[in-house]
């Protein structure tokens, strides 16, 4: 079965979740025989998630008996679940059982979700297609990232070897399984035969810490703001004796926050892991190993087991010389097979064999250790001056320790801070070191960024909710 969740001990608890439900792996494969007994045939299914042991079970046996999941958040908007529905033609439903008689008459229930036959016509389905989930940040266009049996496996072996995973894992998991990286979390842990402890609290909710203290984890993963969060909450003075563990991917962390979390482990005797990674390469792609995070401050590491990374210049020459910036490829098993945007390419094959480039743009040192500095696509021509956004970012974050969003066109860059009081000093800041005149430089403040489940910005509301202030309608 997935994971070869029939090989662990079938006494083992597999997930535990903050509603008071759990599973063994005996249990898990029980459970993937019913669900496939119900289901009868491969075919695709939309999975409605949220972090518990009713989504991720049905995730894990989905994959087992070759039936074909789309993640999806239970939170997203009937418009946009209508979107996905019509466009993917899903036969069956795995939802909340509160809200399954939205999408028809319930077949077979467990663990607070049941399954509905939709009575929609498939689409064909190509052989190795495993999984679907939409490209990174989505917020309801149906463009999914398609994954094969290969690339899923292969990322849950390479993750648990690059951090040593073994069975006395209990890793605390708050990031949405319906995303890449939370899903990795997972499907590595459960490789490992390891006890996964899923929550839809977060960090700022007591839910969270009793969870994690009454189950004894044993690691925390997280994104940027996750760790912007805890520093707040004075983690670094917190008693967590069950603590071996934090890691950090979907985004790059500010290198103060690197340091101090770096520094914490040295500390401590945790260990701090910093990672990279993408949908479209099944999640994490790279790694930095927790002894270099003190001397390699703010890198992604290397490639993951059995992954090969290199830079390509704008020509498409490899770049071998340290300091020099150019595009990050990833070669390996667990780059994807490609895009879906409609029904019909779900029968499509693998378009990228094996070799996938980031859009990322990143150096290496003289050791080989990669350092993220900004999108490909996240670029301006201010006065016939390329300005980096994500530089930008990273400039004024440094210079005023404060979180900052930067968007715009070729006219004007908009600059997104939560306080009015620098506004003036950001905007004549960033005039200077980039030698642009002023007025090319908007400061704009609001009172919270927009972000999506795994707390990442999202840029395009930023935008929306600007013209909105603009008019005086509402702030956010």
């Amino acid at each position: 079965m997935f994971l070869d969740i029939d090989r662990k001990d079938p006494d083992s608890k597999a997930i535990i979740d903050g509603n008071g439900l759990e599973i063994t792996y005996g249990e898990l494969c029980g459970f993937s025989d019913d669900f496939s007994d119900c289901i009868g045939k491969r075919s695709l299914i939309f999975i409605l998630c949220k972090n518990c042991v009713g989504a991720a079970s049905a995730y894990i046996a989905s994959l087992s008996k070759r039936i074909v999941p789309l993640l999806l958040s239970e939170k997203l908007d009937t418009a946009s679940l209508n979107n996905f529905i019509n466009t993917y033609r899903p036969e069956f439903i795995w939802a909340k059982s509160s809200n399954a008689r939205d999408f028809g008459e319930p077949v077979w229930e467990r663990y607070g979700f049941s399954l509905i036959k939709t009575g929609l016509e498939p689409f064909p389905l190509y052989s190795e297609l495993s999984l679907l989930l939409p490209t990174s940040g989505s917020t309801g266009t149906p463009k999914l990232v398609r994954h094969s049996y290969n690339n899923v496996e292969s990322n849950a072996r390479k993750v648990s070897s690059f951090f040593e995973l073994d069975k006395n894992e209990r890793p605390m998991l708050d990031s949405p399984i319906h995303y890449t990286y939370g899903l990795s979390i997972l499907s590595s842990h459960i490789y490992a035969g390891a006890s996964v402890l899923l929550t839809s609290a977060t960090v700022l909710n007591n839910d969270y810490w009793d969870f994690f203290k009454s189950n004894k984890a044993t690691s925390i993963t997280g994104v940027p703001y996750t760790y912007e969060l805890l520093k707040k909450l004075r983690f670094f003075r917190m008693n967590l004796p069950s603590l071996r563990t934090i890691s950090q991917g979907g985004g790059k962390l500010s290198d103060n926050l690197f340091a101090e979390l770096a520094q914490y482990s040295h500390n401590t005797g945790k260990r701090f892991v910093p990672t990279y990674g993408q949908t479209e390469g099944t999640a994490r792609m790279t790694g930095l190993p927790s002894e270099y995070t003190q001397e390699k401050c703010g890198s992604i590491g290397k490639a993951i087991p059995g992954g090969e990374t290199l830079l390509l210049d704008e020509n498409g020459n490899e770049i071998k010389e340290p300091g020099k910036i150019g595009e990050l490829v990833f070669k390996g098993s667990n780059v994807t097979l490609g895009y879906a945007t409609c029904g019909d390419e779900l029968i499509k094959g693998d378009e990228r064999n094996g070799i996938l480039n980031t859009g990322d743009l990143a150096k290496m040192d003289e050791d080989g250790f990669l350092y993220i500095t900004g999108r490909k696509s996240r670029f301006l021509k201010l006065w016939g001056t390329r300005v980096g956004l994500d530089e930008t970012e990273f400039l004024i974050k440094e210079k005023f320790g404060v979180e900052c969003a930067c968007t715009g066109d070729d006219d004007k860059m908009k600059i997104f801070v939560l306080t009015a009081d620098i506004k003036e000093a950001v905007k004549e800041y960033v005039a200077t070191k980039t030698h642009i005149n002023p007025i090319a430089f908007e400061v704009i403040a609001i009172e919270a960024f927009p972000r999506n489940d795994a707390g990442k910005i999202l840029y395009s509301s930023l935008r929306k909710n600007e013209i909105s202030l603009l008019k005086g309608e509402t702030k956010i």
